[in-house]
């Protein structure tokens, strides 16, 4: 049976919920639960069984049992309760303890410490990618606990615990996210197939060049040692791939290849890597009576650095790629005349490379610069979630090239990580995704519904789908080239996606940080959704939505839906309002709140034919309803 069937695990609550898995051709299987509830059937001529078990009202602790004629399976701490999906990309999977320390989460440690909810619980779902769909996961159910939430996605934690708290049942969460993902590597072949944009590259997956890429590819790594990837900063930083001997300075590296830094450093002969690279490098120096101070702008993601076969320091663990390296070299470990500097760099996705200056020095006055030419050996790659060892005499000329089999290939994580889970019983999915599509708006407004379709079609049912619209972020700091906000405006449109649902994040993002730390709101947000629309709470559900406008000579009157008990401005008033005419060129408007009715104008504009709100890509939100729930931007450029 699936991972998904196992300890600890939570049932949509007075439902017949499904479960599956494989069994001698044309055998006999029994599920019974605890609460009286049992089902028997035969493993069909492909030995796949299928059951459907009634479940009773929330409750628990249960347990299931499966027999067979020589064997039975127990599954004990089930729960019934609220099932929920939840899927996206860095801002979903971003975790209750956050990726220290450029990208916190608000209070986290307090969060951390009175998570004690053991009626939540969440099953992550293991990353992995497939041409192909396939039918198992990798992945463990978990209850909320100080021990384990820090671990927990913070956006889907913190919904569960708003709708636990409010409901007064358990809550199960199935999280299967990947960062910087788009919106197609999350949607089967035969959806997007409905689109055409992807076709090229979907065919491509049966070309015979490409089956004989992906075996060349798989040949090379099979025959390499594997390494776990860490899954926390202490374990990045303790990681050993028995390689220190490159950090010694009587190390051999004539044999090794070159490269000029600063750079990028994953960028090989025969193609792009993720991994640990060695770096060394020889300095000379005169004066050892002083400590001396090595200093790089930037290492991506993350390093160990020694002197002459001694570790000084870097940085290894989450969010350290912008974080400069200043690292004291002690007088002790330096030797009059030549000297060798060793770096392991790692990169975990995405360009690896190091920022200069990088330079020793010393406070006499002394700099020495380290940039130019560096001696270089690879020494593990990473290749389907999995890092792959090699020993310090293989040379790149011996790698052949890698199919970069990458997350963001259409298809390839909904085949991994979401077909696996279908048809498990839920009420509905939550999703936190969009950045990676920004500068595609105009396919978004088709992939994203299709997206949605899809997921509908393959459990066979309509469950309600609630997203959030990706929060303010400078993508591109010059105002005539920022487009994320017609991202934004795509996610609006899916809103016509029947049982559909949209949070606004314009008044808790950051401009600067595209991981704003405020998932409380987010999850309490999505919740409230929920609450108001699948759970009969008397809920306003989501800010102020555009509706439609009508001229009143050089006037605009700006109506909305979602209006609760009124609109409010913020405590700054309404700014980020424009309007145009008919030539589309736009001018800022003195807007005014006027019976629930936003009325914009502006003296340069005499018959305006347009308006449009919050129009850049660090938009900051100042329309709300009195329930303290931000609008959404807009255009009426439709």
């Amino acid at each position: 049976m699936s991972e998904l069937f196992s300890d600890h695990m939570v049932l949509q609550q007075q439902h017949e919920v499904n479960f599956w898995g494989e069994y001698t051709p044309g055998q006999q299987l029994t599920l019974s639960g605890s609460w009286g509830a049992e089902i028997s059937t035969n493993a069909d001529t492909n030995g796949i069984w299928k059951m459907k078990l009634n479940t009773p009202d929330a409750g628990g602790p249960y347990s299931i049992k499966i027999v067979t004629r020589d064997s039975t399976i127990v599954i004990e701490d089930v729960l019934v309760g609220e099932v929920w999906l939840a899927s996206g990309q860095s801002n979903m999977e971003m975790p209750v303890k956050g990726w220290l320390p450029n990208d916190p989460i608000l209070n986290s440690k307090q969060e951390i410490i009175q998570a004690n909810y053991p009626d939540i619980r969440m099953l992550t779902v293991k990353k992995n990618l497939s041409g192909s769909p396939l039918d198992f996961i990798e992945g463990q159910w978990t209850s909320a606990s100080p021990k384990t939430v820090g671990d927990f996605s913070a956006t889907a934690y913190f919904f569960a615990r708003k709708l636990q708290q409010e409901l007064k049942v358990p809550i199960g969460i199935i999280h299967s996210s990947w960062g910087g993902t788009v919106a197609e590597a999350w949607t089967s072949k035969g959806y997007l197939e409905k689109l055409g944009d992807f076709d090229e590259t979907i065919n491509s997956f049966n070309k015979p060049e490409f089956k004989n890429l992906t075996e060349n590819t798989e040949n090379w790594f099979k025959q390499w040692p594997t390494h776990e990837i860490p899954d926390t900063d202490e374990q990045w930083q303790k990681i050993d791939f028995s390689d220190i001997r490159a950090a010694e300075s009587d190390f051999d590296d004539s044999y090794w290849d070159t490269m000029e830094l600063p750079g990028r450093y994953d960028q090989l002969s025969t193609g792009e890597f993720d991994g640990a690279m060695w770096l060394r490098k020889e300095f000379i120096i005169h004066d050892t009576t002083v400590d001396y101070i090595l200093k790089i702008m930037a290492i991506d993601d993350m390093d160990a650095s020694y002197i002459n076969g001694q570790k000084i320091g870097g940085l290894a663990g989450a969010g350290f790629s912008n974080v400069p390296r200043e690292i004291t070299i002690p007088k002790s470990l330096l030797v009059q005349g030549s000297n060798i500097i060793a770096i392991r760099a790692i990169d975990t996705g995405g360009p690896g490379s190091i920022t200069g200056p990088m330079t020793i020095s010393n406070n006499k006055g002394d700099n020495i610069s380290i940039e130019g030419t560096w001696k270089t050996r690879l020494v593990a790659e990473i290749f389907n979630e999995t890092f792959y060892t090699y020993n310090l005499k293989v040379g790149v000329s011996e790698r052949p090239h890698i199919f970069q089999f990458h997350p963001n290939l259409p298809t390839v994580l909904f085949n991994g990580m979401i077909n696996p889970l279908v048809p498990y019983t839920i009420k509905g999915a939550i999703w936190y995704q969009g950045e990676s599509n920004v500068g595609r708006d105009e396919q978004y407004k088709q992939l994203f519904p299709t997206m949605i379709k899809d997921w509908r079609n393959k459990w066979g049912y309509d469950f309600p789908f609630y997203f959030v619209q990706i929060a303010p972020y400078i993508y591109n700091p010059n105002p005539s080239e920022q487009v994320s906000q017609k991202l934004r405006d795509a996610q609006r449109y899916s809103l016509n996606t029947p049982k559909t649902g949209m949070v606004v994040t314009l008044d808790i993002g950051n401009p600067t940080n595209i991981h704003p730390a405020n998932k409380q709101e987010v999850g309490k947000r999505l919740a409230r959704l929920a609450l108001a629309n699948d759970y009969g709470k008397k809920l306003v559900p989501s800010g102020p939505l555009y509706k439609q406008i009508k001229k009143l000579g050089s006037k605009l009157i700006v109506e909305f839906d979602n209006i609760g008990s009124g609109l409010a401005a913020s405590f700054t008033g309404l700014s980020g309002f424009e309007i145009a005419g008919l030539d589309k060129v736009y001018v800022p408007a003195v807007a005014k709140i006027i019976e629930n009715k936003i009325e914009v104008t502006s003296p340069l504009i005499a018959s305006p034919q347009y308006v449009r709100y919050a129009w850049r890509d660090a938009s900051a939100a100042s329309l709300f309803n009195l329930e303290g729930l931000p609008a959404s931007s807009f255009t009426s450029d439709e």
